[in-house]
This record gives structure tokens, sequence and C-alpha cells, in this order.
């Protein structure tokens, strides 16, 4: 009987972990724009680091 109860830990830590996975699966869909907005971003940071600084954004 106590060996039937040592089991019965993992099988708990299982059901949690796959109602934690669930629950975490669903909260990742619903976010809006993911990795379009993330390209653009990482895009717009490019672009900005290639420009060639002007005579006034240059510190003197």
């Amino acid at each position: 009987m106590g060996a039937l109860l040592w089991l019965l830990i993992p099988l708990f830590a299982a059901i949690g972990a796959a109602i934690y996975a669930a629950i975490a699966a669903r909260a990742g869909k619903r976010k809006s724009g993911g990795d379009v907005a993330e390209l653009a971003g990482y895009a717009r940071f490019r672009e900005a680091m290639e420009r060639r600084p002007s005579d006034s954004d240059a510190a003197a």
C-alpha cells in the first residue's frame, strides 16, 4: 500500500504539468502580433542602425 502512495506523487505531478502546459499554450495563442510584430521591430532597428548620422546628430 505504501508503494502505491509513492506512485501517486508522480501521477499528480504529471497531471499538474499537463494542466499548466494547457494553460500556458492557450495564453500563448492569445498574444496578438507575435512574431510578425517582433520581426517588424527588428527591421526598424536594423534600418536605424544602418543610417548614417547627420552632422546635427553628432555629439560635439
